[in-house]
């Protein structure tokens, strides 16, 4: 049996010696040292050696195992030096060839102009306040006066996920969690994606970004929210720009209104932008109705405030003269250039 452990010693080290890569070395490993190896086939037969003999067998084997064992540990440690090298040579990079020159993105129009939107209205004392684009039907349309089978809900074109949950049509839901939420006074507005239903074309998109804000104090009166919207408009159109207000209907305020500014284009002269009537219309707004402070808890003989919302979409198509919406969400870069 000696003898037949000096023949396995000598066979492994010389096979160990010709290895060349990972999977030969574990090739011989197993060979060897495996649960059918050579050498652990010895270890299984030391039942039949003389108790005698056994002790001195039993050393010899550990020490043949310990020098296989270390032999292709040191294999190993060649190897990986050897594939380290050739990768390296390899993968070798000419520092002297030209780089290439990285394409820095731009700013969207879209972010661009609900940043500058917020900054105006930050300025005011208004926080901003966020919430779920997934909502509730109650918050979406009970909250805000807008029961079941109400006409508005049909022109909303609304995505429900069941017959209680809805993609908002409106960020006005966070109108409600707000007031649910805080007592007066609130000053807010609120950001954000909403989804309607609408075919694709160059007005119309079903995913859109809004803004609405929200003001509920004492007090609070139709001049407080012509006052902050005119205020508005010449910090996003320019000094010289103009306001007026017409009457509108809208279900959660009373009075509503429609707000229309003087084209910044042609300065109310008319052109092709206003369709000749010197005048675009920019936002709706009105009185929040008392239903809805009602429906927060807030009591509307104490409390007062006013609503309004419009499309960051619209405002950037305005700004810019954009005159399909499409160019705001299929990231054309040649468009993005542009900004």
């Amino acid at each position: 049996m000696k003898e037949k452990l000096e023949a396995i010693k000598v066979s492994a080290l010389g096979e160990l010696k010709e290895a060349v890569s990972k999977t030969e070395l574990e090739n011989i490993r197993v060979k060897f040292l495996g649960k059918k190896g050579e050498l652990t086939q010895i270890l299984r037969a030391m039942g039949s050696v003389s108790p005698e003999e056994r002790p001195i067998m039993g050393k010899i084997v550990n020490e043949v195992k310990e020098a296989l064992e270390k032999a292709i540990e040191e294999a190993a440690g060649v190897i990986k030096n050897k594939e380290k090298e050739l990768k390296l040579k390899r993968e070798v990079i000419d520092i002297s060839m030209p780089g290439k020159m990285k394409l820095l993105g731009k700013r969207h129009p879209l972010s661009l102009t609900l940043e500058s939107i917020q900054d105006i209205f930050l300025s005011m004392g208004f926080s901003i306040v966020e919430g779920p684009e997934v909502e509730l039907d109650y918050y979406n349309f009970e909250a805000l006066n807008i029961p079941k089978n109400h006409p508005a809900r049909g022109e909303q074109d609304t995505f429900y996920i069941n017959d209680n949950i809805v993609l908002r049509t409106q960020t006005s839901p966070l109108q409600i969690r707000t007031m649910e939420k805080q007592q007066p006074p609130i000053k807010v507005i609120a950001p954000g994606k909403v989804y309607r239903s609408d075919a694709v074309d160059a007005s119309h998109s079903p995913i859109f970004y809004q803004m609405e804000g929200l003001v509920v104090d004492k007090g609070i009166t139709f001049a407080d929210l012509k006052g902050t919207l005119d205020l508005f408009a010449r910090k996003m159109f320019g000094e010289d720009v103009k306001t007026k207000f017409r009457p509108h209907h809208f279900p959660f305020t009373e009075p509503s209104a429609e707000m229309d500014a003087t084209c910044f284009l042609c300065e109310g002269e008319g052109c092709k932008l206003c369709k000749g009537s010197g005048w675009i219309e920019i936002l709706g707004c009105g009185m929040v109705h008392p239903q809805v402070l009602r429906n927060c808890g807030i009591d509307p003989d104490v409390y007062s405030g006013f609503a309004f919302g419009f499309g960051i979409d619209r405002m950037v198509m305005l700004k810019y003269g954009i005159e399909d919406i499409r160019l705001l969400y299929e990231s054309d870069v040649r468009f993005l250039k542009q900004f």
